[in-house]
């Protein structure tokens, strides 16, 4: 009997487990270890964040379903391996931390250890910065969304009554990631306003840390668009302008007060933005675990890197930004210092960023963190997963790979919700990791990296909320929906 253990229940987690429990046998254990009661469709925040979708539409619990499905779960957080085993268990085993009320602490020994704990929002990374200890807003977790969607309402109230008001979107550091959940806030806000009716009271302005609109943490992209061929950077900007979206580029928010954003931009001036409303995004960083050898030394540097995310089958030595090549990027994710341990989704640790590296006279770093969210994630945890089942099956054969250089993605970027009225921007890349040597000119596949946006856009967008949920909730057939 074999167990294998998946830290975290995201969609990089939930995959792996769900995958595992349907392709091994009742002989095999599948345990998950999340400290989250709920499985969350992130990408639908969104919409709870301006109050278009109540917020029990973007989640379910999730010890029934697995409960059901025969999977063991545990409501806990990780927060120590032992890959090694250690003195009170000779196996391999995660030290976990119960959140629930009784907060006991319990090791989980295990076989093959997926890595799925996503990011640890660092609102600290920035003073002021957040819902909780801050003065700003997210859309990270659905509670965070509600409360978003609750100060916005206050804001339209007050443009209601004749103040006219400054809306800040964007990003609160300069090493942020996920500026594709900031451009979709900003366009569904900018509609929410709009049909309130008090447009012409709000200035809203478009925060980030990317040099150019367009960027999303993967350098831009050039976009195939009814055969002619646009940059990301002004495919955006069209729809900044259309909307009257005002962006300041190059950012890193250093500190936010009650009313005032300070900001250095990438010539190495700093401002100071005064505000009404914001919702600023966090970096991330990696889970809080540490890592011990058999006699209980520290290993940590050896699994992690300095932010947390653990080392995989990349080449973390390649230097500078003229050194980088595709295959420094991993392809199996597994752990070189443990052939049992692999990571997916934000969990790994990329080689290096995919946008330009930027930094500021003053040597602020200025440059978007790579995304590894949605479509890539549950991709990569599907592409581990088969390798754990190979191996705990016998298997003899390569491991699975997954790859970010040969990759490709979509992402529908919700631009506005209604049936009628609603609009997203699809866009596909290929692949999500630029391979310059494969394609010269724009490190890209120009037939596979397009963009379109309109009312068809929307209805994708509404679809894929309801058919990933259905994935989720394994629904009869559920698999064949591809990740």
């Amino acid at each position: 009997m074999a167990t294998v253990l998946v830290l975290g229940a995201g969609i990089a987690g939930h995959t792996a487990a769900m995958h595992a429990r349907r392709k091994l046998g009742k002989e095999h254990r599948v345990v998950v270890v999340t400290p989250n009661a709920n499985w969350n469709w992130i990408p639908s925040n969104i919409w709870v964040g301006v109050g278009s979708m109540k917020a029990e539409k973007v989640v379910f619990p999730l010890a029934p379903l697995y409960r059901r499905k025969g999977i063991k779960y545990i409501q806990a957080l990780a927060t120590k391996i032992h890959p090694e085993g250690s003195a009170e268990h000779p196996k391999p085993s995660v030290v976990a931390q119960s959140t629930t009320d009784d907060q006991a602490e319990q090791a989980i020994e295990y076989d093959y250890l997926i890595n799925c704990t996503g990011p640890k929002l660092n609102f600290e990374a920035t003073p002021g910065l957040g819902p909780d200890a801050g003065y700003t807003h997210s859309i990270c977790t659905p509670g965070h969304a509600l409360e978003a969607a609750k100060a916005l309402r206050v804001a339209i109230d007050r443009m209601k009554a004749g103040e006219k008001l400054r809306l800040v979107i964007g990003t609160g550091h300069g090493t942020c990631t996920c500026e594709g959940a900031a451009f979709e806030y900003t366009l569904n806000l900018e509609q929410v306003i709009r049909e309130a009716g008090v447009r012409q009271n709000a200035q809203v302005v478009y925060l980030t840390n990317e040099a150019a609109l367009g960027d999303f943490g993967v350098g831009g992209l050039m976009l195939t668009q009814q055969g002619f061929q646009t940059e990301s950077s002004l495919w955006t900007g069209s729809l900044f302008r259309e909307r009257g979206i005002e962006p300041i580029l190059g950012a890193h928010v250093s500190q936010i007060s009650q009313d005032s954003i300070t900001y250095e931009q990438l010539d190495g001036t700093v401002h100071q933005l005064e505000y009404d409303f914001a919702m600023l995004l966090p970096p991330f960083r990696g889970a809080d675990l540490k890592a011990f050898d058999a006699s209980g030394q520290d290993i940590s540097d050896q699994v992690f890197n300095p932010a947390g995310f653990m080392k995989v089958d990349a080449n973390y030595a390649a230097g500078s930004h003229e050194n980088w090549q595709a295959d420094d990027w991993p392809k199996t994710y597994q752990t070189p210092a443990f052939s049992n341990i692999y990571a997916a989704g934000i969990a790994f640790a990329p080689p290096h960023q995919i946008s330009q590296p930027r930094s500021s006279p003053n040597g602020t770093v200025i440059t978007p963190a790579p995304p590894r969210t949605g479509m890539p994630s549950g991709m990569i945890a599907r592409a581990v997963t088969d390798t754990v089942i190979d191996r705990i099956k016998g298997k003899n054969r390569p491991a699975h790979a997954a790859s970010l250089t040969r990759m490709g993605a979509a992402c529908v970027a919700s631009a506005g919700t209604g049936a009628f009225k609603g609009s997203a921007a699809a866009m596909t890349m290929h692949p999500v990791v630029p391979d310059w040597d494969k394609y010269p000119e724009t490190g890209r596949d120009v037939k596979g990296t397009s963009g379109e946006i309109g009312l068809a856009g929307h209805w994708i967008k509404a679809m894929l909320h309801h058919l990933f949920i259905y994935k989720a909730k394994a629904r009869p057939l559920w698999w064949l929906i591809p990740e």
